[in-house]
């Protein structure tokens, strides 16, 4: 059996943040700039292994005792800008999700009630001393949620192919300004055409998000592991950010057609992806 560190993590997208050294307190500040010179900074699917060795023990260890102080980081324009991993809270946030994705008796199986009463209990303490805290980063498994795509543009995509030692890799880059005006514009013309729903909610609730960080950040669309779920082939030629981007401008010019042929590319592009979900 491969050991834990040397598998390679699929199915996992994530919507990121990077904010400029100069968002955080003196003391964190001091802590990022020191991590930022490191040569071995770790991947995300570093991140992830981490987290799923913690599942290994019994009981499995929910979430982490001590959060974590590692960060992904990125240069722009010369600034450098990190990304926290926040472990812990989003540990936290996960496990409160489990209960809507499985049944009860799934649950119990996977991680023991006394484990998640423990850990929510833990969590409500902490919120008391940390009420304004948010993570940097947002996870979502065997999907890229449409409204994600909002925030980017088809000219901002980043695609590799990969090699044999190397995965591909699917991105999107953008700065922060960017990204809230387009949400902005997204939602006028979801709310002119259509009434409230899912999608709305979700680019209300991204929107929020957003505007919690400093306003020079870099917010990032991968693909990460999800790229292990898409044909080499498909994957190339995956232009999801472009076509939502046509569906919401023909909203906007009152062209339902239009706009129901690019939202049908999507169903069809991700239908392979949700079928692989259901298998497992």
């Amino acid at each position: 059996m491969p050991k834990v560190s040397s598998v390679i993590v699929p199915y996992a997208a994530y919507l990121r943040v990077y904010e400029p050294l100069a968002a955080f307190p003196d003391a964190e500040r001091a802590h990022w700039t020191r991590y930022a010179r490191r040569s071995d900074l770790p991947s995300y699917q570093d991140e992830l292994r981490r987290s799923l060795a913690d599942l290994l023990p019994t009981p499995p260890v929910a979430v982490r005792v001590h959060e974590s102080a590692d960060a992904f980081v990125t240069e722009v324009d010369g600034v450098v800008c990190v990304c926290p991993w926040r472990t812990r809270l989003r540990g936290w946030q996960a496990l409160g999700e489990l209960t809507g994705d499985f049944p009860e008796p799934v649950l119990d199986a996977l991680i023991p009630p006394v484990v998640r009463r423990q850990s929510t209990q833990d969590y409500e303490r902490w919120l008391e001393r940390n009420p304004d805290a948010r993570p940097w980063i947002r996870t979502a498994t065997w999907q890229v949620p449409i409204n994600w795509f909002v925030l980017v543009s088809d000219a901002e995509r980043e695609y590799d192919g990969g090699e044999a030692a190397a995965p591909p890799v699917l991105r999107y880059r953008t700065p922060m300004v960017q990204a809230r005006r387009r949400v902005a514009r997204g939602l006028r013309a979801l709310r002119e055409a259509m009434d409230e729903g899912p999608l709305i909610d979700g680019l209300v609730d991204v929107g929020r998000w957003l505007e919690e960080f400093h306003p020079r950040s870099l917010v990032e669309l991968d693909y990460g592991g999800l790229v292990h779920a898409v044909p080499s082939g498909d994957l190339a030629d995956d232009h999801s950010a472009a076509d939502v981007a046509e569906g919401i401008e023909a909203l906007r010019h009152g062209d339902p057609a239009t706009a129901g042929a690019a939202y049908g590319r999507l169903v069809e592009r991700w239908r392979g992806v949700r079928d692989r979900r259901s298998a497992n």
